[in-house]
């Protein structure tokens, strides 16, 4: 047991994120003209902008992701009589929340809205208060170095080879905590690379319309493909920047990379304009209308995440015409006109989609004992409306597919046109099928990424194209 007191940095150390860059993002998400403010503020020095942005927006010290191995050896050390302080550059109020909620430490210094307390100013205060040599620190970065040379003793977190390096040259090293190793490689899963397999969905019209693209078309699709995909990886960024509250209250969502700490916040801030920027690069060459529509799905994107998703039903109705912008963009990419049946087939369809993703995250929610879902417009009571909703929606997709199979269209397109009466039953099966799963709580997050890996949609979906080709190419039974 030692009596020298115990100072513990808070961002990148004792939490798995920054606490200033989170504040920012939820002021961009909750107060975007506000936000506009922050150089403004920024101008007055880092300790009144964190004391602006901590005033501005709502923050839960307890779904923030913890470094538990340290947390555990700090417990150990408070019950051995270790005077404990949490001494960070982050604002008070949000130190004293996260004290509070841990129930650690003895006391909190931190920056109060005219100090910063940060790097040569935390070392100044624990040498004023404490003694040079009178306290053991611990930190995670190159500002640390500077405590660390005022102190008796440094507990390294998380901290890079050269800032650990840096450390013992200048104290003691009384504990290293080394960085989490990632279950998984990050990028992928901050790009959300499985999602691209949604932009095949830019396929579908000239699928539809029976035109085998030439190798310009051919081109021009596979640009358009990529130009999506890169947009639709800057908006699943910013959305999981945007969420970071709710994925930390949900089961599943909360093992995301932002949400973990896994992944700075800060990064995937520069990511979403670089992500972007290719996007648009890609799809120039397509032509206007393709960069118009790629360039009104992120606008719109952007409204779904700063605000849309949060309205009831309007979420809903986005998130399906997101999916359909999907088709009309792959429409003007191939420079065809878009078939009205095909239009109202996929609005009705991926409307019942979006109805299954909010349904299933309702289970999810209420198996958790919630009674909202949190950062959604829904109570979980809401759930059987939701579920009707949505079944009603598929429904209406199958008719609208029955009535089209009855029109004069069907006879320009098909030789066997009887032969399409095959592919009711087809989605009558697959529609029941997906809302039976998440009925049953089997559904995935995302109704898309089930289908893809359910051995019953892939099924459906191979009946479905053999049924097709079968009517398209006039071969009988």
């Amino acid at each position: 047991m030692t009596s020298i007191p115990l100072a513990v940095d808070l961002d990148g150390t004792l939490i798995l994120t920054d606490t200033l860059h989170e504040s920012a993002i939820r002021a961009l998400r909750s107060h975007p003209l506000m936000a506009l403010r922050i150089p403004a503020w920024l101008a007055k020095g880092k300790a009144y902008l964190k004391a602006r942005l901590a005033a501005l927006t709502e923050f839960d010290a307890a779904s923030l992701p913890y470094n538990q191995a340290l947390i555990d050896w700090l417990t150990t050390q408070r019950q051995q009589g270790r005077h404990l302080i949490l001494c960070t550059a982050s604002d008070k109020s949000m130190a004293d929340a996260v004290a509070t909620h841990l129930g650690l430490f003895d006391e909190v210094l931190a920056s109060d809205g005219q100090h910063n307390l940060s790097a040569r100013n935390k070392a100044a205060a624990l040498e004023l208060r404490f003694g040079r040599q009178g306290f053991d620190y611990a930190g995670n970065s190159h500002d640390d170095v500077h405590v660390w040379q005022k102190a008796r003793q440094a507990i390294v977190v998380n901290a890079p080879a050269s800032v650990e390096r840096q450390a013992r040259a200048c104290c003691q090293i009384e504990a290293v905590f080394v960085p989490q190793p990632l279950s998984s490689a990050p990028l992928p899963r901050v790009l959300r690379l499985h999602q691209w397999m949604k932009n095949l969905l830019l396929f579908i019209a000239p699928l539809a319309a029976h035109q085998i693209p030439d190798p310009g078309t051919g081109s021009a699709m596979l640009l358009g493909f990529l130009a999506f995909s890169l947009c639709a990886s800057a908006v699943y960024v910013m959305n999981d920047l945007f969420d970071l509250d709710s994925d930390r209250h949900h089961p599943r969502k909360r093992l995301r990379p932002f949400a973990s700490g896994q992944v700075p916040v800060a990064k995937g801030v520069m990511l979403v304009p670089l992500l972007m920027l290719n996007a648009v690069l890609f799809a120039l060459p397509i032509g206007p209308v393709f960069t118009g529509w790629l360039l009104f799905y992120f606008v719109l994107t952007c409204a779904y995440s700063w605000g849309l998703k949060r309205l009831m039903l309007v979420d809903c109705l986005v998130l399906a015409m997101l999916y359909t912008l999907r088709i009309i963009a792959g429409a003007g990419a191939a420079g065809i006109p878009l078939s009205f049946w095909l239009l109202a087939f996929a609005v009705f369809l991926f409307l019942s989609l979006a109805f299954v993703k909010r349904y299933a995250e309702l289970i999810v929610q209420a198996d958790a004992g919630k009674e909202k879902a949190h950062g959604r417009g829904y109570l979980i009571s809401d759930a059987p409306l939701v579920q009707s909703l949505g079944i009603t929606s598929g429904y209406a997709a199958v008719v609208v597919l029955a009535l089209y199979l009855n029109s004069d269209a069907v006879l320009k397109l098909y030789q066997s046109p009887t032969i399409m009466w095959c592919a009711v039953p087809v989605m009558l099966f697959w529609v029941s099928w997906i809302w039976m799963k998440a009925h049953r709580g089997q559904m995935h997050d995302d109704p898309l990424l089930f289908a893809l890996r359910d051995r019953a949609s892939l099924l459906s979906g191979l009946a479905f194209a053999l049924v097709l080709a079968a009517a398209s190419r006039g071969w009988v039974w």
